[in-house]
């Protein structure tokens, strides 16, 4: 049996990790059974981060490697046909998502101090006084030094923000182009990016990054047309269900 863990739910979204929703939608992808179990404590993963993998016994930690482990079981499912210029492509718009505007997503949600208080609610509230206090604050600085150790925490609001339109511009362009990711076909790369753009347009209330995500038209078209070819939605329910 095949057993997901991921991180519950927050800020409307089923999952608050886009991470989890990229393993997710390629389980589903591959029509294989498995369940989710859902994990609010991090340091309890093998890695300390969610989502991992445990089939019969084996760990499988990271979303990147559960999907190896996918392709492999599945002889090819996930990786098997890309063309070379498939897979060039859509590695290199993994990237561009999950290292770089993925945290400026994480920046939007825990260092803006407007947006702050939807983190505190949502990740903290279920703590006992006085953790629910203390938490939060080491928590949000624990973020705050990651973010300046990978880079984007040096620069000022307005140069992030410069940084994000430029990512979102050039995926806009891509997939206006050519409907997904590394083509004109849904390969295993669109999990990965979709699941990003959901995490920034899907969560509730927006972030200033999910403002300026919504203002490209082609991202709110390609995340719709990824999770209805999927089968798999980032919010608690479908849009319009």
């Amino acid at each position: 049996m095949i057993k997901l863990y991921t991180l519950p739910s927050a800020f409307g979204l089923r999952s608050v990790s886009p991470f989890c929703l990229k393993a997710e939608m390629a389980l589903t992808y591959l029509k294989l059974d498995f369940e989710v179990a859902f994990e609010s404590d991090p340091r309890k993963a093998p890695k300390g981060k969610l989502p991992f993998l445990e089939v019969d016994g084996k760990i499988i930690a990271d979303s990147e490697l559960i999907l190896d482990y996918l392709d492999q079981l599945t002889q090819g499912g996930l990786y098997g046909d890309l063309t070379a210029e498939e897979s060039s492509r859509g590695f290199a718009y993994l990237r561009l998502a999950e290292d770089h505007l993925y945290w400026l997503m994480v920046a939007s949600r825990w260092l803006d101090d407007a947006w702050w208080p939807n983190v505190k609610r949502d990740f903290f509230d279920v703590f006992p006084f006085p953790l629910r206090q203390l938490v939060p604050i080491i928590a949000r600085r624990q973020v705050r030094q990651t973010y300046h150790l990978h880079g984007l925490g040096r620069h000022s609001l307005e140069e992030q923000q410069r940084f994000a339109e430029k990512d979102l511009q050039a995926i806009a362009a891509t997939v206006a182009a050519n409907h997904f990711i590394a083509g004109p076909r849904l390969t295993v790369f669109d999990f990965g990016v979709a699941s990003i753009l959901a995490g920034l347009m899907e969560n509730e209330p927006d972030t200033w990054i999910g403002t300026m995500a919504k203002q490209q038209q082609p991202l709110l078209d390609y995340v719709a047309r990824v999770q209805a070819a999927v089968g798999v939605y980032a919010r608690e329910a479908p849009p319009n269900s």
